[in-house]
C-alpha cells in the first residue's frame, strides 16, 4: 500500500510502498477514506526538536482520519466490516498502574498513533478495537476526518455552564476557533477571542466571535468588557 513516511532524521517526508498492517485478535483493519493534517505532523515533518526525541525512524504519520473496517480480529465485537469509524489515537497498554485504576488517560505506555506506531497517512490502518469509535452516518467525512481536535474543543468548551455566560478564548488557533462556534451554539452570552494574529482573529470571528482581541496592537480584555458590558 501507499504510506507518507518519515522515512530519515531529517525535514521531509517520503510517499512509499509498504505492507499492509497485520491486525491481531483484537484490532481492526481500516481502510482510510480521508485525512487531516494536525500541528503534530508538521513538527515530524519540520523535524524540529521535539520530533527529533520523539520519532522514530521510518514511520508511518498521521492520526486523524476516518474509513471504514475492512478486516478484524476473531476476538472483535460490536463492530462490523463496512462500518464507518474513526479512532482514539493514544492506545493504553492496560496493565501499568494507571489504567488498573481506569485512567487510560494518563497510561504509563501510551502509544501514539502515527508518533510511535505507525498511523493513517496510508491506504490501511491497524487499530485496537477498543479505540474504535463508530460514526453516526450523518457526520460527513471532513468533519469525520477532525474528530480528535473537535472532540478536545467540545470536552474543554462544555466543561463549563455556557447558557448566558461570557466566555473568554485565548488563542485562536485550531482548537480555540472550534471552541468558539461551540459556545456560541450551546448559548453563550459574548464569545471574545484573543490572539496576535489577524489571520487567526479573522476566523475566529467566522466561526462565532463576538469580538476579537489582538495584544500586539494595544487592545485589551478590559477593553472588550467595557465595550460589551460584560461582568
Amino acid at each position: 500500500m501507499k504510506a507518507l513516511v518519515k522515512l530519515r532524521p531529517e525535514k521531509g517526508i517520503w510517499m512509499q510502498e509498504i505492507p499492509v498492517p497485520e491486525i491481531g485478535v483484537n484490532d481492526v483493519l481500516i481502510k482510510i477514506i480521508k485525512t487531516s493534517i494536525c500541528g503534530t505532523d508538521l513538527h515530524i515533518y519540520k523535524w524540529d526538536d521535539w520530533a527529533q526525541k520523539t520519532i522514530k525512524t521510518p514511520m508511518t504519520i498521521g492520526h486523524e482520519y476516518v474509513g471504514e473496517i475492512v478486516d478484524m480480529g476473531s476476538g472483535v465485537k460490536n463492530l462490523k466490516t463496512g462500518d464507518r469509524v474513526t479512532g482514539e489515537g493514544h492506545i493504553a497498554c492496560g496493565h501499568c498502574r494507571n489504567c488498573r485504576r481506569g485512567k487510560l488517560h494518563v497510561c504509563e505506555n501510551t502509544l501514539g498513533v502515527g508518533v510511535n506506531r505507525d498511523g493513517a497517512f496510508a491506504e490501511y490502518l491497524s487499530l485496537p478495537a477498543e479505540n474504535v469509535v463508530k460514526l453516526d452516518p450523518r457526520i460527513p467525512d471532513e468533519i469525520a476526518s477532525i474528530m480528535d481536535p473537535f472532540g478536545n474543543a467540545t470536552h474543554t468548551a462544555l466543561s463549563f455552564p455556557l447558557i448566558g455566560e461570557d466566555v473568554l478564548i485565548t488563542g485562536a488557533g485550531l482548537i480555540g476557533s472550534m471552541a468558539t462556534a461551540i459556545c456560541r451554539f450551546a448559548g453563550a452570552r459574548y464569545v471574545v477571542v484573543s490572539d496576535l494574529s489577524d489571520y487567526r482573529l479573522e476566523i475566529a470571528r467566522k466561526m462565532g466571535a463576538t469580538l476579537t482581541v489582538n495584544p500586539s496592537k494595544g487592545e485589551s480584555i478590559r477593553q472588550a468588557v467595557e465595550k460589551l458590558g460584560m461582568r
